[in-house]
Order: C-alpha cells, then sequence, then structure tokens
C-alpha cells in the first residue's frame, strides 16, 4: 500500500465527525438541536451549559399558599417539574437503607414563590457507630437538570421516523444530575432538586450513620435536612463481581465528535475513560465492537465506522488490521470492563461490506448477503484472521461474533459460515427467540416480551452460556426513555430476577444525539432512548435508578443462593412468591413504583 493510501485509509478511520458532514455553522443564533430548536449558546458545552427555555409556566393558584423558600426531601422516583410545587407536605428526615457494598440515593427538592438568587448546598459527613464516619466526600451529588423530551413511544411502537415534524412536541422533564454546577438561581414559583447518592463503604460496621444536607441561598440558610443511612449486616459485592449481566451498547465515535478530538487519539481516550470507569461501576460486562463500517447502516447520530482495516490486495486476496479494534478493547479493559467482546456485525442491516481496494487505491464496496459465494469468501477469510488475532491477543475465549435482530435462516447461514472459519468462535444474538438455532448461540438475548422456556434457560446456565432480555424502541413499558416514569428502570432489574435470566441488554449507552444535554429527541425513536448518560460524565436519574434495579437482582441472587444452602425452603418461596407478581401486562394499568415499592419493603424484612 502506498503511504497516501495508509493515510486515505486512516483519516476515514479516525475523523468520523468529518466525515459524516457534521461541521455546524458556529454561531449561536443558528446553531440548532437536532430538532431544530435554537441553543442560543456554544455547540458542545462540557462542564457549563444553559438548559432549552421552560414553556409550562407557573399557575399562580398553584402557588398561592406556598410561603417564601421551601425544602424537604423528595422521592427519587419522581422527576419534579420545573414551576409545579412540588408536594403540599414536607419531610426534614429522610430514612434510607443499604446493604455494605450497596449504593443508596436521595433526592432534596426547593421550590419558592419568592425566587432565589444563588441556591446552592452542602453535605456533611455521616457519623455511625463506634466513631466511624461515611465521608461527606464519599458522595456524589448534583443539581438535577431538566432536558428537552416527548412522548413519541409512551405507548410502545414508536420504531422508526416519526409522522412529521409536527410530533416533536416541547416537554421540558428532570433528568441529568449535573455535579459541575455549583450554584443556581431560581425565578418565582420555581422548584429545583438535588440529588445526592452514596456506595455505602463495604468495611464499615453495621447501624445507622446520620448527616445532614444543607441548603443555603447566597449566606442565607434556607434549611437543613437530616438523613439516616443504615447500613445493613449483609455485604454487596464490587460490581465487577455481579452476576448480573449488563450490556449496554457503547458508542466512541458519539465522543469524539462531540468532544470535537480525533478518534482513537489520546484526547478521545481520556474523554471517554471517566464515561466507560461510569459504565463499569454499574457492572458493565461486555465490550462493544464494531468489525466493519456502518453494522447498524448509520441510525444513530454518529454512525460507528469500523475498528478493523479491510484491505483487498492487489492479487485480490484479503488482509486485516486491527490496531484500532487493540487499542479500544485495550483501553475498555483498562476501564474495568473486561469479561466479553461482541463484535458487530456479520449481518449488517444494509447488506453492504467496506473495504480499501489496492488495485483502485480507493474505498470500495460489495453487496452480497449469507449463502452467496462472494460473502462466504470474503467472511471466512476475515474471521480466519480475527480468529488468529485474537488467539494470540488472548481474546477468543471471550470474544463473540454478534449479531442482532435477524431472521432464523439468515442465521443458520451465518453460522455455517462461522463454524467453517473457526468451529469454536462463540456467537451471540439479540433478537427474537429461535429454539431451532437456540444451542449455536453462546449469548443470546431476546425480547422483553419473550420467555426462554425453564428447562432451555437452566441447560443453557449449566453450559455456561448466557441469557437475558432487552428493551428497545418497541416497548412503550417497561424503558428507560426521559419521559418513562423512573422506577421503571429499577423494575427491570426485578424482573429479570423474576424471569431468572442472566441480565439486561440496551443498544445505546451513549449514543448521543446531536445537543444531549439540552434535548433528548431524536428524528427516529422516542426522546432518550438512544443515550442513558450525558457529556461531562453526568449521570442521569434513569442511570441511578437502573443501578438500583440491578443491585436488588444481586441482592435477591445472594439471598435465593443462602436460603437455598441453609435449606430455609420457607423465605425462598416466599421470595420467590414476590417475585411473580412482576408482570409487564400489569404496567399498563399500576405503576412501576408500586410493585418496586413492595418489592423492598418485603426485601428488608428478610
Amino acid at each position: 500500500m502506498k503511504p497516501s493510501s495508509i493515510l486515505s485509509v486512516a483519516t476515514c478511520l479516525l475523523l468520523p465527525f468529518q466525515i459524516m458532514g457534521q461541521e455546524p455553522d458556529n454561531s449561536h443564533e443558528q446553531w440548532k438541536t437536532q430538532c431544530g430548536t435554537p441553543t442560543g449558546q456554544e455547540r458542545f458545552p462540557i462542564e457549563s451549559y444553559e438548559e432549552l427555555p421552560q414553556f409550562v409556566k407557573p399557575d399562580e393558584n398553584d402557588w398561592k399558599h406556598v410561603k417564601g423558600t421551601c425544602l424537604s426531601w423528595g422521592q427519587t422516583d419522581v422527576r419534579y417539574a420545573k414551576t409545579a410545587v412540588p408536594m403540599s407536605r414536607t419531610s426534614r428526615l429522610q430514612g434510607i437503607s443499604g446493604w455494605r457494598g450497596e449504593k443508596v440515593a436521595a433526592q432534596a427538592v426547593v421550590w419558592t414563590k419568592t425566587g432565589a438568587g444563588a441556591l446552592r448546598y452542602e453535605i456533611s459527613d455521616f457519623k455511625g457507630p463506634h466513631g466511624q464516619v461515611i465521608p461527606a466526600d464519599r458522595f456524589e451529588t448534583g443539581f438535577v437538570r431538566y432536558v428537552m423530551t416527548d412522548g413519541l413511544n409512551s405507548d410502545g411502537g414508536g420504531c422508526g421516523h416519526r409522522p412529521d415534524h409536527t410530533v416533536y412536541d416541547s416537554t421540558m422533564v428532570a433528568d441529568c444530575i449535573d455535579p459541575y454546577l455549583k450554584e443556581v438561581s431560581l425565578d418565582e414559583m420555581n422548584t429545583q432538586a438535588i440529588w445526592l447518592s452514596c456506595r455505602i463503604p463495604e468495611d464499615i460496621t453495621p447501624g445507622t450513620y446520620k448527616g445532614r444536607l444543607t441548603v443555603m441561598d447566597g449566606e442565607r440558610t434556607i434549611g437543613s435536612l437530616q438523613m439516616n443511612i443504615r447500613a445493613d449486616e449483609h455485604v454487596l459485592p464490587a460490581p465487577s463481581q455481579w452476576h448480573f449481566h449488563l450490556d449496554l451498547w457503547q458508542n466512541p465515535f458519539a465522543v469524539a465528535r462531540y468532544y470535537q478530538v480525533p478518534v482513537w487519539s489520546r484526547e478521545h481516550l481520556e474523554a471517554m475513560r471517566p464515561l466507560m470507569e461510569r459504565l463499569a461501576a454499574a457492572g458493565q460486562k461486555v465490550i462493544t465492537a464494531s468489525i466493519m463500517h456502518k453494522p447498524w447502516n448509520g441510525q444513530t447520530h454518529d454512525w460507528f465506522e469500523s475498528m478493523v482495516t479491510w484491505i483487498k490486495k492487489l492479487d485480490g486476496s484479503w488482509e486485516f488490521k486491527y490496531d484500532v479494534f487493540d487499542r479500544w478493547v485495550e483501553f475498555m479493559m483498562s476501564c474495568g470492563i473486561d469479561k466479553e467482546i461482541n463484535c458487530y456485525s456479520m449481518v449488517p442491516w444494509a447488506l453492504t461490506f467496506r473495504y480499501y481496494d489496492q488495485a483502485t487505491d480507493s474505498m470500495q464496496s460489495i453487496e452480497t448477503a449469507p449463502g452467496e459465494p462472494e460473502y462466504e469468501e470474503m467472511w471466512t477469510n476475515m474471521l480466519k484472521s480475527f480468529a488468529s488475532h485474537l488467539k494470540g491477543k488472548g481474546w477468543f475465549d471471550i470474544c463473540t461474533i454478534a449479531m442482532d435482530e435477524r431472521p432464523m435462516e439468515v442465521m443458520r447461514k451465518t453460522i455455517a459460515v462461522i463454524r467453517k472459519a473457526d468451529p469454536d468462535f462463540k456467537i451471540s444474538l439479540a433478537g427474537t427467540y429461535h429454539p431451532e438455532i437456540e444451542d449455536q448461540l453462546y449469548d443470546y438475548c431476546i425480547t422483553i416480551n419473550e420467555n426462554f422456556p425453564e428447562e432451555v434457560l437452566e441447560r443453557r446456565r449449566q453450559e455456561g452460556k448466557i441469557s437475558t432480555l432487552y428493551t428497545c424502541c418497541s416497548e412503550g413499558y417497561p424503558n428507560t426513555f426521559t419521559f418513562s416514569p423512573l422506577a421503571e428502570a429499577t423494575w427491570i432489574g426485578l424482573y429479570m430476577a423474576a424471569k431468572n435470566v442472566d441480565g439486561y441488554l440496551r443498544w445505546a449507552y451513549n449514543s448521543w444525539p446531536l445537543e444531549p444535554l439540552l434535548d433528548s429527541r431524536f428524528r427516529t425513536w422516542a426522546g432518550g432512548d438512544t443515550y442513558l448518560v450525558y457529556p461531562g460524565n453526568r449521570t442521569s436519574m434513569r442511570f441511578e435508578k437502573l443501578i438500583e434495579g440491578i443491585q436488588t437482582y444481586e441482592k435477591i441472587r445472594i439471598l435465593l443462593n443462602e436460603y437455598r444452602e441453609n435449606g430455609d425452603t420457607e423465605k425462598s418461596r416466599k421470595l420467590e412468591e414476590m417475585l411473580s407478581s412482576f408482570r409487564i401486562q400489569d404496567l399498563q394499568n399500576a405503576p412501576a413504583s408500586a410493585a418496586v415499592g413492595r418489592a423492598n419493603a418485603f426485601l428488608k424484612t428478610l
């Protein structure tokens, strides 16, 4: 390959935000979100930004009985509206409990009739038995911020392009938790929430730890809220030891575009590290790798480029380079995610395969499909090379050739090619349940409305295989959209325990739309469908509630194992009976918070 050719291939891999035509007009007046809403500020903010305007104005009748500025503990299941009175009664004492090692959270709420010019807060150390302390710096805190959303998929069926532009509504909802914002001003008749969470130290003495959250307006103290955290006897292992198989697909290309850095550069990896370490701390098991160009046909704002360089040589033979793939995998492992590498996709949504052609010194594409000779020849060569490379790196046993939502007959033809290249390759599929090919799939994720037969689940577990469920744009509930009830994210973890599966998959951890801090809507799918965390390593209420459900799954697993080992059939029976009450159809008429509340109350009695 000529030096100029090497550079042209590298450019395609390193600067996707330039290739994709995403260089925008930088003027404040003209810069808009993906839905056409003007932002009035610099594009791609990191630390400081202004939310889009609130369209719902306060109702003076609702605020007439409010006096001055009020402060109370709230509920972590509630998104408090900016311009509404959040509650009629205040609570100054909050009692929460958790296992040692568990992450617990609380939400405080401030609302004012007269306004507040410089709202800020402080959290104290939490003092417990025998002089032990949970220090204040153990807490992750932030003002809760508002993002634009919609209701496109509130009843399900919100996949594909919107019917017309009028479907873009203008609802602002609380979601992003912002640690950068140290002080806010509140207009008259406005509400502001504060989120705080803490992973209870594993090695502290069980008991109650007491502390305070103090809220000020400038130098004036508005009030102080007391919190008691009870650390249980039980210990929840570190997230890396959780059995829950969490698979949230990562999008490194979105980070490169948003931070405006060359992809795979040192600056790119530095920007991604906090986000991926946060994902590891949620118990993530899987590295998402793209081994061909646009495995999902560019469905996200930032499409996936190939992490493998495909080269067709002058003599017609194939050569493959893995420098980018290796850098990505090694980086993710350094962040603590190292149990599985899922490589997408031998069957992309558009059956077009891009490669560099030495004969023409240009990028070319092949249109071919499973079952065709050209497809088999190309992929057999690639997979043999890939298997050799993975074995050399020591990654072969944790790597899968991954597909999603592909028809059974297509999967059969694809599996045949994989087995011909190397019969020991692991295969994964996220899609509909196909009993005909189930035994060929190491990691099988089916839709949340389907079921694995119990005997199949048990056999797969005995064989060391992974069986999970997923949600996407198809499910109005349960889900993790920016308008979804927050408890649904927690409910998902409990439902995974009820269905006795190994975990949960969702297709987008950080496939950000154009301006994710401002507007969670997208040209396709419901608001928030494409991401769970925000730029600047900001978490969300949705993501924190999802972690809560995963932790509950782990606690249930530990308790059931404990009861079975001890022969406590009565407690085991009661716990399984509680889980049997989790049914998707019930969410149509009853909020997820009710079922989650009952489950948590029951677990505290054990």
